[in-house]
């Protein structure tokens, strides 16, 4: 635990602790693999939801984070509800559910 300088049980970890771990693990392996595959690149991350369970700074931390992968020249998808994100994430791919089906709609922006 980075603020009491204890170990601490994965289990103990909340919603929004557990996704974070999670994402750095996820970008950690990434990582081993391409140095360890003789430079195979890893360049497309998929992060399906769990950005409901952070708080604000954290999510704007995560955010940065994903943007700073993308600027670096990875692929990044993300699957959310969460509304806070849409105006960050500058190409989003919207899924629009009706009776008739779903449909597709491909938005960019020159923010994010």
């Amino acid at each position: 635990d980075d603020w009491s300088g204890e170990s601490r049980d994965p289990a103990t970890l909340s919603g929004g602790e557990t996704f974070v771990v999670s994402l750095a693990l996820a970008l950690g392996l990434a990582d081993v693999i391409t140095q360890e595959s003789g430079g195979a690149d890893l360049d497309t991350l998929f992060v399906d939801e769990g950005f409901g369970s952070l708080d604000a700074d954290t999510l704007d931390d995560v955010m940065d984070t994903l943007d700073s992968l993308r600027d670096g020249g990875r692929v990044v998808g993300v699957v959310s509800h969460v509304a806070e994100m849409r105006d960050r994430i500058p190409t989003q791919l919207v899924v629009t559910k009706s009776r008739s089906g779903s449909t597709l709609a491909l938005t960019r922006s020159t923010s994010g």
